[in-house]
């Protein structure tokens, strides 16, 4: 592989666009004072990522709403048979952010430059720490090429502060055991990030932030607490979900709210799966290229130098 290869079609750019939002009848919302207001539903749009297709949220754009995030994909759910060919993305540098996957359904294997080699399943949440640059491969993992079955999951990348722009990169997995777990009547909430009603995840992040999943049952309804002053969005999953002013949120759409309040106010009449996530703004420039989100055009070229000086390690080794 040439070292600028991943140059070529990856810079990272809005795929999602504005979509109307529906009125519903027979709503069973309740409304407070209190409640987030929406900025802006958008669609996600389908983009091949090497040869794993996914739907993608949003890439480098709506920084305002998003941030600390700044990029959501989600693969799958495919349907892998036994002994096919892996889903596969070619090893590729980051630098500048923390790529997070989570997985759903099914297995994946990430190996990178700095001797880590994974294999990661249902539940499992990595966080590919980039800081000055690495390199890294993913796949699905071995049992779904063993066994067969569903790959499903996320890709989001989580921005690094400025002053941990060029620390030294790490990789880590996180099991179960590090996020709480929700079970109610009405709901179950998986704390990936931050605390939610008193459960706490485990991870550390170098500020403020949660990723929650979210599962709501038939004529449920849920009010989220939020500081005000932190970003916040839904992206659903499955199922159909109704939110403040009676907007209706599809499969594959991303709701983004207003700073100012606490509550975003929820009600799911047949069920619905999302993810919410947020956190504090860094305010922050954000200058991305491909895999690279730095701060400046000059950070962006010194990566780019690193990169084909080999500092990030080979991609040629990494997928060995």
């Amino acid at each position: 592989m040439k070292r600028r290869e991943f140059i070529k079609g990856s810079a990272i750019l809005g795929m999602s666009i504005a979509t109307s939002n529906l009125l519903v009848a027979n709503s069973g919302m309740y409304h407070e004072n209190s409640k987030r207001k929406i900025y802006r539903i958008l669609n996600s749009k389908g983009v091949d990522v090497g040869t794993l297709p996914v739907m993608r949220a949003f890439a480098g754009n709506h920084v305002d709403h998003v941030s600390p995030f700044v990029m959501l994909d989600e693969f799958g759910p495919i349907n892998l048979d036994a002994g096919s060919d892996p889903l596969r993305v070619d090893a590729h540098p980051h630098a500048g952010v923390t790529p997070t996957t989570y997985f759903l359904e099914g297995t994946g294997h990430h190996k990178d430059s700095l001797n880590f080699d994974f294999q990661i399943g249902k539940g499992d949440f990595m966080m590919f720490s980039s800081g000055k640059g690495a390199i890294h491969m993913e796949e699905s993992g071995k049992k779904l090429y063993d066994e067969g079955g569903v790959y499903h999951g996320f890709q989001i990348w989580l921005n690094t502060p400025a002053k941990y722009k060029f620390a030294d990169p790490t990789t880590t997995v996180f099991r179960y055991k590090d996020m709480d777990l929700i079970e109610e009547q009405a709901y179950t909430a998986r704390v990936v990030l931050g605390e939610l009603f008193g459960a706490k995840s485990n991870i550390e992040t170098h500020t403020p932030a949660f990723y929650y999943h979210i599962n709501m049952f038939d004529d449920s309804r849920l009010d989220i607490p939020t500081d005000p002053l932190h970003n916040a969005f839904i992206y659903l999953i499955d199922g159909k979900l109704e939110l403040e002013g009676g907007r209706m949120l599809q499969k594959n759409q991303l709701a983004l709210y207003q700073r100012g309040d606490s509550q975003i106010n929820l009600y799911a009449q047949c069920g619905a799966e999302f993810l919410v996530l947020g956190g504090q703004p860094l305010n922050e420039p954000v200058y991305s290229y491909g895999p690279f989100v730095m701060n400046d055009e000059e950070q962006i070229r010194q990566c780019i130098r690193n990169y084909n000086d080999g500092l990030m390690g080979n991609p040629d080794v990494v997928n060995r």
